[in-house]
């Protein structure tokens, strides 16, 4: 049996764990506030408000604005590669690859849908930054095995001829603009919040019919 030293009369293990919960609440909190004001419009005071605790606390975990924003940008980063990853770099065939990439990436935003539009505003407000937390500590998706298969399958004359950075970036587009527009589509298309969510969740398959047919021999 572990015993846990005390402070105080305070285990050390039950002092960590209530630090680790408090540090959850700021992320969670920081989290909403980035997503929807960006960098330059969050402020500490409010994200220690959301979070409940004060200013003081909130900087004695995370010194400054910008900290906080390197572990969202992280946490972010972090987990949308750990789903894509295993897609791109596995032995799938291209077409499954394109398959289960669009519903990863759409499952994956449709539970962040802010996300899209946070990191775009901060492409465009502060693109050095976005492009040195996108490539620290391997942040960048390892492309080369699906440009490969690409590449084999246009030698095959399985695929029309398409540079494969052209393939990729018209699945990730295909995937993000409707997140991002998503204000201006719902006017067009003049569709309520409920048609919209099952638009976007058609696009699992709607997506990847529409590139396979379109490439395909």
């Amino acid at each position: 049996m572990q015993l846990n030293k005390k402070v105080n009369g305070t285990s050390w293990t039950s002092s960590r764990e209530k630090e680790e919960g408090t540090e959850q609440k700021i992320i969670a909190a920081a989290r909403g506030i980035f997503q929807r004001k960006g960098m330059a419009g969050a402020r500490m005071e409010e994200i220690a408000k959301a979070a409940g605790i004060n200013k003081a606390l909130l900087h004695y975990y995370f010194r400054s604005k910008e900290k906080l924003f390197e572990v969202i940008m992280s946490e972010a980063k972090m987990q949308m590669l750990s789903r894509l990853h295993p897609i791109l770099g596995g032995d799938d065939s291209l077409f499954i690859k394109i398959e289960k990439f669009v519903e990863s990436y759409i499952s994956f935003v449709t539970e962040n849908p802010l996300l899209p539009g946070f990191i775009l505003h901060e492409i465009t407000m502060n693109p050095e930054k976005i492009s040195e937390q996108l490539i620290k500590k391997g942040g960048r998706p390892n492309l080369s095995k699906f440009f490969q298969q690409v590449e084999s399958e246009i030698k095959k004359k399985n695929i029309i001829a398409i540079q494969p950075e052209q393939l990729f970036m018209n699945m990730l587009s295909m995937c993000v603009f409707p997140f991002v527009g998503r204000p201006m589509l719902q006017t067009v298309l003049n569709v309520n919040d409920k048609k919209f969510n099952q638009l976007l969740a058609d696009r699992k398959k709607e997506i990847p019919k529409f590139i396979i047919n379109a490439i395909k021999r």
